[in-house]
């Protein structure tokens, strides 16, 4: 859209560009089966630092990545963990299990609802925020919005959860309820993506 154009690059935005290198991680984790260590260590070794203009991330390359930040979140998203799964599958639609949707999309949802179930987590808010913009990246329909709804979904039971810990910051600029997921969901499932986002640029804060 128009505000594409006014966000930051990622090699200016090295929490923004960890967490696109977290979503490609995880995609290939879960399609090479591969071991998150070997992985994390592939990225570090060889996708990070390469002194890119900052427009894109052409051949893989991800430049100024927060190499502690993309580590934790890879970590967290791949561990085997039944609550956080719990909390994807509960806040989808009934209709449409995890293993329906997009790998992509799958990915961006595991990794921040890994992020937002933290100890040290950010605002929630900001974590939303920080993903709809990776997803804007990799997608131009719907997907968002669907993004959108299930992670405000998961704030929201995490802040109950939380005994009002939450202060309140759950709901990012301008989220959307979970109905509005479902809706979305039809047009998310399964599509064969590749571990790379459509536009570079569209990337967080």
């Amino acid at each position: 859209m128009a505000e594409t154009q006014e966000r930051l690059s990622p090699a200016r935005r090295p929490r923004t560009a960890a967490r696109v290198a977290a979503v490609q991680a995880l995609f290939q984790i879960e399609q090479g089966a591969d071991a998150p260590e070997n992985v994390i260590r592939q990225f570090v070794t060889h996708r990070f630092g390469t002194p890119l203009s900052g427009e894109t991330f052409e051949e893989g390359h991800i430049p100024e990545a927060d190499i502690h930040l993309f580590t934790e979140i890879t970590r967290r998203a791949s561990a085997t963990s039944s609550r956080r799964a719990a909390l994807l599958s509960e806040t989808l639609p009934a209709s449409w299990p995890v293993n329906r949707l997009d790998p992509v999309l799958r990915a961006i949802l595991v990794a921040a609802i890994a992020e937002l179930d933290a100890p040290d987590a950010p605002p929630a808010g900001v974590v939303i925020n920080e993903y709809l913009d990776v997803a804007h990246g990799f997608f131009s329909g719907d997907e968002t919005k669907l993004v959108n709804g299930v992670l405000d979904g998961v704030a929201k039971r995490l802040r109950r959860e939380g005994e009002g810990e939450g202060e309140g910051e759950g709901e990012g600029e301008g989220v959307v309820g979970a109905e509005d997921a479902t809706a979305a969901t039809a047009d998310a499932v399964s599509t064969d993506e590749t571990g790379a986002p459509d536009d570079a640029n569209g990337e967080q804060a």
